[in-house]
């Protein structure tokens, strides 16, 4: 399965990042074109390469974080998603206030699955801070865990064993409309949560 990223700032680089780390390769975009990655290309060579959104939008599944007011804009004329898996690691805020986006009573996950119609979204390491996500997942004797929802039980099904390989302790949190309220930042309980499982 194909891994792409679209995003370089914390969160998509931490992903990618714990991908080389697990040996796993994936596509790198950013609006800034593939030039601007050739650092972090550099570090996480032979794993990561750089390349354009459209380059990384068609991967089996791809993990979008990019900032909130962005957003639009950077899913704006990709190919049809046609049921690929797409991973919701964005949060509404953006530095430097960090202020809540305004989402009319909506939790962010829809407002973002209506930005990639007719993909299967899972909701998936928005809520961990980026040191953690590329950090070591095996902490204190325990795994640390990452929290997936969504509303596609195979989709799912393969954002957790992605979340294994990597070496995490994946909980499913159920539904995105349970699971994203869960996980959103801000307003949710569990962003930002250091938690560990033992045995």
């Amino acid at each position: 399965m194909s891994i792409g990223i679209i995003g370089a700032g914390n969160i998509g680089a931490a992903f990618a990042r714990a991908l080389a780390q697990a040996g796993i390769p994936a596509t790198i975009a950013n609006s800034r074109g593939p030039d601007s990655l050739a650092g972090l290309v550099h570090e996480l060579s032979p794993w990561i390469k750089a390349g354009t959104i459209e380059e990384a939008a068609s991967s089996d599944m791809v993990l979008v974080a990019v900032p909130w007011s962005r957003l639009p804009k950077a899913l704006a004329g990709l190919p049809e998603w046609n049921g690929r898996i797409v991973i919701d690691a964005n949060n509404p805020i953006e530095a430097p206030l960090f202020r809540s986006a305004e989402l009319n009573g909506r939790l962010s996950s829809e407002i973002f699955a209506d930005l990639v119609s007719g993909a299967r979204v899972v909701k998936a390491f928005n809520h961990l801070l980026p040191a953690l996500v590329s950090g070591d997942p095996q902490a204190e004797g325990g795994k640390r865990v990452l929290f997936y929802s969504g509303d596609d039980a195979a989709a799912k099904a393969e954002v957790g064993a992605l979340v294994d390989k990597l070496g995490f302790f994946g909980i499913d949190l159920g539904l995105i409309a349970v699971g994203g309220s869960l996980v959103q930042f801000p307003g949710g309980p569990l962003p930002a949560l250091n938690l560990v499982k033992f045995g």
